[in-house]
C-alpha cells in the first residue's frame, strides 16, 4: 500500500466519524458527556445531537456584529432600478454586510425615501444614522467604513439578492355610472 492510499483512507474513516451520530448525556454523579457511542442505559437526558461541523466559523465576526447593532444598514430603491441598484447590493454583498432592502413599491414607502433622504433619487443607502445619496462604490464604501463595517474579504460575501417586485393589487370593479334622473317636466 503506498502512503497516497494511506493518507486518503485515514482521511475517509477521519470524515465518516466526523459525520457520525453524536450523544449527550449526563452520568450518576450528574457530569455531562458527549460521545459518538449510545449512552449507557444508566444514563439520565440521553439526546441525540446533530454536531455536524464547527459552528464556530458561521458565526459572524465580532466586528460585523458590533457594527450591525451600531449601525443597522437600509437600503432603499425602485423596481425599475437596475445598474445602480444592483451595483449598491454588489458593495454590501461583497463586503458581506447584511441589509434590509427597501422597494418603493407604494406610499408610505416614498414618503419614508423623502424624509430620510430628502428626494427621490435611488438607490439611496442608510448606515445607521448616515444617509448616502451619491451612487457610487466609494461613497458606499466610505459610509460603511465610518459605521464600522468589516473591509472587503474580512467576513464571508453576501448573496442578497433583489427582492421581488410587489404584485400589484387588484382593483375592485368600478360600477357602472348610473344615469342621473331625469328633471321633472
Amino acid at each position: 500500500m503506498t502512503p497516497r492510499t494511506l493518507v486518503f483512507i485515514i482521511a475517509a474513516v477521519a470524515a465518516a466519524s466526523a459525520w457520525a451520530q453524536q450523544y449527550r448525556w449526563v452520568d450518576e454523579k450528574g457530569r455531562v458527556h458527549y460521545t459518538d457511542t449510545p449512552p449507557p442505559p444508566s444514563a439520565k437526558s440521553a439526546q441525540k445531537k446533530n454536531l455536524k461541523a464547527n459552528e464556530l466559523g458561521q458565526q459572524p465576526s465580532y466586528e460585523l456584529t458590533q457594527a450591525m447593532r451600531k449601525a443597522p444598514v437600509t437600503l432603499y430603491t425602485f423596481p425599475e432600478c437596475k445598474d445602480p441598484c444592483q451595483m449598491a447590493r454588489d458593495v454590501l454583498n461583497k463586503r458581506g454586510v447584511p441589509f434590509k432592502e427597501k422597494l418603493i413599491s407604494n406610499q408610505q414607502v416614498l414618503d419614508e425615501l423623502k424624509q430620510v433622504s430628502g428626494g427621490l433619487n435611488v438607490p439611496v443607502l442608510v448606515v445607521g444614522s448616515q444617509v448616502e445619496t451619491t451612487a457610487s462604490p466609494q461613497a458606499f464604501n466610505q459610509a460603511l467604513d465610518i459605521g464600522g463595517y468589516p473591509a472587503a474579504g474580512v467576513v464571508r460575501p453576501g448573496s442578497q439578492k433583489e427582492p421581488a417586485a410587489p404584485k400589484p393589487t387588484p382593483q375592485p370593479p368600478q360600477a357602472a355610472p348610473s344615469e342621473a334622473p331625469a328633471a321633472p317636466h
